[in-house]
């Protein structure tokens, strides 16, 4: 059976499950080269069709994720549509939501979207829409794959199909529903609306309000904390939900309301005060699942569960046994979770949906892709060598404290670069912070990377005593003694580190990159950053890793297996 998965809304994708694995998978902004991009994915559906030899008419059916989903907006129409939150136009159409107008802007939607999907080829007779919330617990709960075993499966998110949250119970391969809240209480939106009236790009810059809040005083942080805190209050429920207290607007819809509440609070503060409401908000939340269900096992998906640091402190709940978080959680990857419940729902003599492994769904990039690219770039000062063993190569230009970016094997799905199409470095040496930045990322500086470290030696560097596998890049750990050996990998002011945990069964190539600079200096981790310039997708093709390759003032790229070098001129 083959089931085409496809979210349509910001972020959009698409992916392909074959008899229950996922075999392909490609966000659209990889392809259109725009961040983020939103709407139906026409290019990626065509790549996953023909990466995987199959005709639009072979498809069984097509998982969409989301019941409803809203038009698409770009990056300057997002921006516009959060400082008008609160316009009266806004206040309009909020009114119209009370009228029969809703419903028929929801059937109008529906067919917009059944038209999008027929330009692209696919037959809307095969479409299955799968509520938003439901499509994040099966990609947490079949995903983890323990459909043997009673599982606490938790969604939370800015919001979709009107919800915000969901608390369910998963076993033998069903999702039972306990509790829901809606979106007009989301946390989420919370986060997005302070990313906005910070200025920085709501739906995407979150994560630089989570970097930056160590770095204030706890008195700014408790201040801003005590100002947010009493917004919220669990219900009566044994705290499955929560609500707004009095005086606090839809969470949407609170443009003033929160502009006027942080008024005159440092910047610093402001993002520690909500990072720690968030975190506040999210393990009592899970403490109290946990203690209503009994469940001791837990997954999570939700674009909430983005910020490591929540998640380090969920995993660290003396009440919990053991942890999974779906890679790339955020709405990117419900094209996999709606096409998995359909799969589930579908199936008959077909296998159960695989536990999701290597998180590797992109394209590859062979040796002619790399030749075409490199016509494209007649005069340029570069070495270019291909070799037998490029894996060596980089590992000893990293030993020598070199920069190298790499793109080989198939491309990463998700906002985290996993070694495929990523740049590396020795993270013993602090230099390569600015010089990344300054010269390849051109990244927030506050903002810390990542380790990349062997899966053998990983309990050399991160305290995990409940020894939960993380290779994908979405939990964070405390560190041992010796942090001193990626200490430009670590977050500078509480040294904790967002790891990739390399198995070598999962990326080889990779693994004997980190093998190889072990080697050279007796230690098993890399720093490790995307393979990108600063607002733009991760690079995908030769043609995207040459591209930034010319344009920044990287030294070192290996693409395939070639090594290619700038030289003085």
């Amino acid at each position: 059976m083959k089931v085409l998965g496809i979210h349509d809304g910001h972020n959009a994708s698409a992916c392909m499950i074959e008899d229950g694995r996922i075999t392909a998978a490609i966000e659209q902004e990889r392809i259109v080269r725009v961040k983020n991009w939103c709407g139906v994915p026409d290019q990626a559906i065509r790549w996953v069709l023909d990466v995987t030899n199959t005709k639009p008419e072979e498809v069984d059916w097509v998982a969409l994720n989301g019941r409803h989903m809203p038009r698409p907006h770009n990056r300057e129409q997002v921006m516009e549509e959060y400082s008008n939150t609160q316009s009266f136009a806004t206040s309009l159409r909020r009114m119209l939501k009370l009228t029969p107008a809703k419903a028929m802007y929801l059937k109008k939607r529906r067919n917009e979207r059944l038209q999008g999907v027929a330009r692209a080829g696919i037959d809307p007779q095969k479409v299955h829409f799968v509520e938003h919330h439901l499509a994040h617990a099966s990609a947490a709960y079949f995903g983890w794959g323990k459909m043997d075993e009673d599982v606490l499966v938790l969604t939370n998110d800015g919001g979709g199909d009107f919800l915000c949250a969901t608390v369910s119970r998963g076993n033998g391969g069903t999702i039972k529903r306990l509790a829901k809240v809606p979106d007009s209480e989301s946390i989420g939106n919370i986060y997005a609306m302070t990313t906005f009236i910070m200025g920085m790009v709501p739906l995407e810059h979150e994560f630089k309000l989570m970097g930056m809040a160590p770095y204030a005083h706890e008195k700014g942080r408790d201040k801003v904390y005590s100002l947010l805190r009493p917004l919220m209050q669990f219900d009566g429920n044994g705290g499955l939900t929560w609500h707004r207290t009095d005086g606090c607007p839809e969470t949407y819809y609170s443009y003033r309301f929160f502009s006027h509440l942080f008024e005159r609070q440092r910047f610093d503060s402001i993002s520690a005060g909500l990072q720690q409401f968030t975190e506040d908000m999210l393990v009592t939340w899970v403490r109290n699942c946990m203690r209503q269900t009994g469940l001791r096992k837990v997954a999570l998906s939700g674009g909430t569960f983005m910020n490591v640091k929540a998640n380090k402190l969920i995993m660290e709940l003396p009440e919990l046994d053991d942890l999974f978080i779906f890679p790339s959680p955020g709405d990117e990857t419900n094209a996999m979770g709606a096409a998995l419940w359909t799969y589930e729902q579908k199936r008959k003599s077909e296998p159960r949906a695989e536990p999701l492994g290597p998180f590797y769904f992109g394209p590859e990039v062979d040796r002619s892709d790399v030749e075409a690219a490199l016509q494209k770039y007649p005069g340029r000062p570069w070495d270019c060598v291909e070799h037998s063993d490029i894996e060596a190569e980089v590992g000893a230009l990293l030993a020598r404290g070199e920069i190298v970016a790499r793109c080989k094997g198939r491309m990463e799905f998700g906002a985290r670069a996993l070694g495929n199409r990523s740049i590396l470095a020795d993270p013993t040496r602090p230099e390569v912070i600015r010089i990344i930045n300054d010269m390849i990322k051109s990244r927030d500086f506050w903002m810390p990377f990542a380790p990349a470290i062997l899966e053998e030696r990983s309990g050399d560097y991160l305290r995990n005593p409940k020894k939960i596998f993380a290779p994908y890049m979405i939990l964070s750990f405390d560190t041992t003694e010796r942090a001193p050996e990626l200490q430009a990998a670590l977050h500078p002011y509480d040294r904790s580190a967002r790891p990739e945990v390399v198995r070598e069964g999962w990326n080889p190539d990779f693994h004997r990159v980190l093998k190889e600079f072990e080697r050279r200096t007796g230690r098993g981790v890399l720093l490790n950053t995307s393979f990108n310039l600063h607002g733009f997708p991760i690079v995908m093709t030769a043609d995207d890793a040459l591209d930034v390759f010319d344009r920044s003032g990287l030294q070192h790229l290996a693409v395939g297996n070639f090594m290619i070098s700038k030289t003085a001129q």
